[in-house]
């Protein structure tokens, strides 16, 4: 049935065998730049590499202050914290996102609210967020306020799903309107540009993630970017576990956390922002080449939103219905190509399905038909 898309998988990754959804690459000064940090010892979480990576993508994005972190959820947790949530918050967000989005909202006991995303972009809608706060929402003293909880809306933490962007100015000034803290979930979106700017630097902060599966890769690792020297400032404070600065002592002034990115990791990750560019361009390529074949069949390729340059960290594809998802599933995982299907809604997961949620239609419609297909930088 699905005969001639495997077959094209196949022949554009030039192998029969097993085909990974997203494989990295190591293709410039990985090595060198590993055994420069062996041998200087250094290679836990202060470093030449670790000062170098956060110099590089501060540069990249267009950010004034870039704190690296062991992963990309311990960046999301810290954003959080820097927006003083709490068990007494609420942050809003999408259910169609990665678990590790909601897992640091209660990590802060706080709660989610799940709000509708764009068919188009797969984030955030502003449309669906603008209605909900106007229509259950009050603003007393600068605090946005839900009318049916009576607890404070913190924070709202946007995705730019799969590296598309979402459409983050509007949420920016919608926001800005109800006192929210803008957190912005980049971290599937490293390299992606909306209306000539890097995603990550619309919100008070952006977060991005380094994992194994991501365009660029340290093993693991994150980080946060912002232009508030104050909030960038206590970022490093709390994930360096809010040790006071001193040449001997060990004085910490509040709770912090051990989030600092190990060395180590800095250093595969300055050899892969040095290709990252190259990378873009290799995927927007591939990206083009599935445009150009799914463009006269059944099925639809998701293209990148207007006003956007995306990544194209993981391709897409639209089924006409659930059956027909699943079909494509069972079939290339089968044979060896790897496919997956969009994350379950967070709102279905035991821990998170008494949340409030606003009309979901449009996460609800995309849960059923997409499949993300193989998008491995092809080098």
């Amino acid at each position: 049935m699905f005969e001639n898309i495997i077959n094209f998988i196949q022949e554009t990754y030039q192998t029969r065998s097993f085909i990974p959804l997203h494989e990295p690459k190591f293709v410039g000064n990985e090595k060198k730049y590993l055994n420069e940090c062996i041998d200087s010892t250094f290679v836990s979480s202060v470093g030449q590499f670790v000062d170098g990576f956060e110099e590089n993508i501060a540069e990249y994005t267009g950010a004034k202050y870039a704190i690296a972190t062991c992963n990309g959820t311990s960046a999301l947790h810290t954003s959080l914290l820097l927006a003083n949530v709490n068990q007494n918050n609420e942050v809003i967000t999408q259910p169609q996102t990665f678990v590790a989005t909601c897992n640091a909202i209660s990590y802060c006991g706080a709660q989610p609210v799940f709000i509708d995303v764009d068919k188009d972009t797969m984030g955030l809608s502003p449309s669906a967020l603008k209605y909900f706060l106007e229509n259950n929402t009050a603003v007393k003293n600068k605090q946005c306020i839900n009318n049916r909880t009576g607890k404070v809306i913190k924070a709202c933490v946007p995705m730019h799903t799969f590296g598309h962007p979402c459409r983050i100015d509007e949420i920016k000034e919608i926001c800005d309107k109800y006192y929210i803290f803008l957190i912005e979930d980049a971290a599937e979106s490293v390299g992606s540009i909306y209306k000539g700017r890097h995603t990550g630097t619309f919100g008070q902060v952006g977060v991005m993630s380094f994992n194994g599966n991501k365009i660029i890769t340290a093993g693991g690792g994150g980080c946060i970017v912002t232009n508030d020297k104050i909030l960038a400032k206590k970022a490093k404070h709390l994930t360096t576990t809010a040790k006071v600065p001193h040449k001997w002592d060990f004085n910490h002034d509040i709770v912090g956390y051990n989030y600092r990115m190990p060395n180590l990791n800095a250093a595969l990750l300055v050899a892969q922002l040095e290709n990252l560019d190259n990378f873009i361009s290799n995927k927007r390529k591939l990206a083009n080449k599935y445009k150009t074949f799914f463009n006269n069949s059944d099925y639809v390729f998701v293209k990148e939103p207007i006003d956007s340059k995306s990544n194209y960290w993981l391709n897409s594809i639209l089924f006409k219905n659930k059956q027909q998802r699943d079909d494509f599933l069972d079939e290339t995982n089968s044979r060896g190509i790897m496919t997956r299907p969009i994350w379950t809604l967070m709102n279905k997961l035991p821990m998170y399905e008494h949340a409030q949620c606003g009309d979901l239609k449009n996460a609800e419609w995309l849960e059923q038909r997409l499949v993300n297909i193989p998008s491995s930088v092809l080098v």
